[in-house]
């Protein structure tokens, strides 16, 4: 009977996507009708439906992302604006639902928040990246439209260093539960693995409203991946009047299979709440088992297995999207940063929405999970443009105090369930040397000093005083360690020369060193005890040697794993464009480049560029070193894309990224580049050869001269014709978003990587157009409308399907004097 139970209340839980992001109760998305004002208005609550100032919007909804991009605007926020915006939503509440506890939960909204229901406010979040709910039982009309208002104050728009993004750009859930129930969050699991034998600890919080104390039992099954329960415990607790109350369990696995990169294997820990026979609550979060290791001259194991962390740094937006987050796109974005090497990403500098680390769960990357970029002080920030005037200090800074401990117990809260995530960070860059904190040494005692960042001038006594740095991780150490004992806790050190003369890394359980490749061996000398890892850095061929040729080293992070809006050079630029993919998640020739470094699978690619213009394609690095004078042809670069088409005669470089000992180059079938290895300066094989028109194509070769892999581009004619693919063919249900890849193609079908034609899109069928992106860094236009450029001869296509099963959607292409091209999609 009370399988039965189970069965019918995980049926109705299920249909209402209970088993989501709160972790109680059931659990429906808000996202639909909406309505949003931009700019601030008296009260808020809209009293003419006509109104045109409020639009109909659906969820997530980023408003900066759609707004005109300034160069008067901050270089910081992508040159797009901020603002004060308002959201209103109808909530009809059932009469039959009196009795019921009601809340609302919000995954994510920019920033400073205030929420009201039926023009009372039930409460306020600063944070813009934390999630959140309120009881809003107390001031719901049963069986009358109830008025939920959110205001948005994002007027501060240089609160950051990279674009945020303004508005509810995450889900948002109303969520029904008995007076007793699970606590948001309330079910935690962690594993254990020794000697084959595999021990789930679990910890459950059960949250009571009632006026009298109540005994529940609280049950617990655990479900393998073939779909067999594994084990099952059962423990009753009483939880008194108004209060909550927590039981551990302990869950026992003989040989349980191991998550791991290769196979990120899932099992399921079903919870419920019952009293005499009664099911009150239920949930279902997905767990598993897996090891981490971490050791001061080994680096870092999983499973037992001693092996490099391939990592990215990744910012929260999704190009022309904006910070609005939509699942199938991170899927396809983490997918080809997996099939370049990927290992694991780190969350810069904020968490994320829980679809992404449900995503690196499913899919078998690491994740690092990051909570601040600044604590107690800000940092310099441009306000109006890039090197303009004087720099600022807006930030999210002045509700540290009050609100920083409770936001990190928050995420590790929300987050701890994943398998993916194998460590806390706490905080990036916050010892930057000079902004803010100043310590003696950066009064130059020490020449070498160890600074690769900016030191702003020398010791500055009347500045924070650096030892402050000590005290507060501490604290924010034990706030982790409250909600998880079962990861180390990191942050990303900036100034590691300065922050060593502190408590600051010894509280830490694993150092990271941003660009600071150069103290690698010294520190581990001078602290033999001391976890290092590179957790920024960048692309370039030493820094990766540093990590692969010292075993102490357990792994990088790359700055970034993608293209990203905001930290913006001078104007046109987007946004900070160093990224393996771009803005539309096209690899770029340096994730080739890092795919040869990463990867396991044989590959080989191509590029090329002139010798007399350069390779052109770099990041905001280079493009410095670029003006200072420092860069030259000499070295082969990352950055070559993958034309073959130039003047018949013109010195042409090569540059072949691969993993294979050696490459040869062929030219229309014949020979014109010798068998080469590697440089070992920067691990790239590259000839110079005069251009002919034709197919060029590299051939890895093994250490005896067998062919492994090749690669090939060919000189394509002018555009004709539009192709268009559904690049994510898994089955597309309501509400899900299409990706529609556009190619443009010569007459022989091939890809026109000098295309730059302007694509215009018109749909048929019940979706709508979320944006069309190219990835051009250079492009500050329209991205509200239905047109595009393409970039490289190619853009990516966000529709979302919002019909119903069996409906279908074509989605058309035109371009002047090009063919056009339909995507057709059947929703299921």
């Amino acid at each position: 009977m009370k399988n039965i139970a189970w069965i019918v209340a995980l049926a109705l839980l299920c249909s209402n996507e209970l088993f989501a992001q709160p972790g109680f109760g059931e659990a429906e998305k808000l996202n639909k009708d909406w309505r949003f004002h931009k700019g601030d208005t008296e009260g808020q609550l809209k009293k003419d439906q006509n109104d045109r100032s409020w639009r109909r919007v659906q969820l997530p909804h980023d408003w900066s992302v759609k707004s005109p991009l300034s160069p008067s605007l901050a270089s910081a926020t992508g040159y797009l604006p901020g603002g004060i915006g308002w959201y209103q939503k109808q909530l009809l509440v059932p009469e039959e639902d009196q009795g019921k506890k009601l809340y609302l939960y919000f995954e994510g909204v920019y920033n400073r928040s205030e929420v009201f229901i039926n023009g009372q406010s039930v409460g306020t979040r600063p944070n813009g990246y934390i999630s959140f709910s309120y009881d809003i039982t107390p001031h719901i009309q049963y069986g009358k439209e109830n008025t939920i208002a959110v205001k948005v104050d994002h007027s501060q728009n240089a609160d950051s260093r990279w674009y945020t993004g303004s508005g509810i750009y995450r889900d948002v859930w109303i969520v029904k539960a008995n007076s007793v129930h699970l606590a948001q969050w309330g079910v935690y699991a962690y594993p254990e693995v020794q000697k084959g034998k595999g021990i789930l600890h679990t910890e459950v919080t059960v949250q009571s409203s009632a006026a009298v104390a109540e005994s529940v039992a609280v049950n617990q099954e655990l479900v393998d991946y073939t779909g067999k329960v594994v084990a099952k415990k059962t423990q009753k607790i009483t939880v008194a009047p108004s209060k909550s109350a927590s039981v551990q369990l302990q869950l026992a696995v003989s040989n349980p299979k191991l998550w791991n990169l290769h196979e990120p294997t899932q099992y399921r820990l079903k919870t419920t709440v019952e009293q005499k026979g009664k099911i009150l609550d239920a949930s279902e979060v997905k767990t598993g088992f897996r090891t981490f290791t971490f050791d001061p001259d080994k680096g870092f194991a999983l499973n037992g297995t001693w092996m490099k962390v391939k990592g990215v740094c990744l910012h929260h937006d999704a190009g022309v999207l904006g910070a609005e987050v939509y699942p199938e796109v991170w899927r396809r974005r983490l997918l080809t940063l997996k099939s370049l090497g990927v290992n694991a990403i780190r969350t810069s500098h904020n968490p994320q929405a829980s679809s992404l680390y449900d995503l690196c769960d499913e899919l078998g990357i690491l994740v690092m999970d990051e909570a601040f970029d600044e604590w107690e002080f800000p940092k310099r920030k441009w306000l109006q443009g890039w090197n303009v005037g004087t720099p600022g200090f807006e930030g999210s800074f002045d509700f540290f105090e009050a609100w920083g401990e409770r936001d990190l117990a928050d995420m590790v809260k929300r987050d701890r369930n994943h398998l993916s995530i194998f460590a806390w960070s706490i905080g990036n860059e916050v010892d930057y040397p000079n902004d803010p904190y100043s310590h003696p040494i950066l009064g130059g005692e020490k020449k070498d000093g160890g600074f690769t960042q900016a030191s702003y001038g020398g010791y500055k006594k009347d500045a924070p005083d650096a030892m402050r740095l000590g005290d507060i991780a501490k604290r924010l150490v034990a706030v982790v360690k409250a909600h998880d004992k079962s990861r180390p806790v990191t942050a990303g050190l900036a100034g590691v020369a300065m922050s060593n003369e502190t408590a600051y890394p010894g509280s830490l359980d694993i150092a990271g060193y941003n660009y600071t490749e150069s103290r690698y061996q010294e520190d581990h000398r001078r602290y033999p005890e001391r976890v290092i890892f590179g957790s920024e850095n960048r692309h370039d061929y030493p820094a990766w040697l540093a990590v692969r040729d010292n075993a102490h080293i357990f792994g990088q992070f790359l700055w970034t794993g993608i293209d990203y809006l905001g930290e913006s050079g001078r104007w046109p630029s987007r946004g900070f464009y160093s990224g393996l993919l771009d803005f539309a998640g096209f690899v770029k020739p340096r994730g080739y480049y890092r795919q040869a470094l990463w990867a396991e699978k044989p590959m080989a690619y191509i590029g090329t560029y002139s010798l007399q213009g350069g390779a052109g394609a770099t990041d905001v690095w280079s493009a410095l070193e670029s003006e200072q004078g420092q860069r030259t042809n000499e070295a082969p670069s990352m950055d070559a894309w993958p034309i073959w088409n130039y003047s018949e005669g013109q010195l042409i470089r090569v540059v072949c990224y691969t993993n294979s000992p050696q490459a040869r180059l062929e030219l229309n079938g014949k020979i014109v580049g010798e068998d080469k290895t590697q440089e070992t300066s920067t691990g790239i094989i590259f000839w110079d050869i005069p251009y002919t028109t034709g197919k060029l194509e590299v051939i890895g070769l093994d250490s005896h001269g067998n062919e492994v892999t090749r690669h090939h581009i060919q000189s394509s004619g002018r555009p004709v014709a539009i192709e268009a693919t559904v690049v994510d063919r898994n089955e597309i249900k309501p509400d899900d978003v299409v990706q529609v890849a556009v190619q443009i193609v010569d007459e022989q079908g091939v890809p026109v990587v000098l295309s730059e034609d302007e694509i215009t899109c018109a749909i048929a069928g019940n979706a709508r157009l979320l944006g069309m992106e190219a990835g051009n860094n250079a492009d500050m236009g329209d991205y509200t409308d239905n047109r595009q450029r393409v970039y490289h001869g190619k853009l990516i296509v966000y529709v979302q399907a919002l019909g119903n099963p069996g409906d279908k959607i074509d989605i058309r292409f035109t371009a002047p004097w090009l063919k056009a091209a339909t995507a057709q999609v059947l929703i299921r």
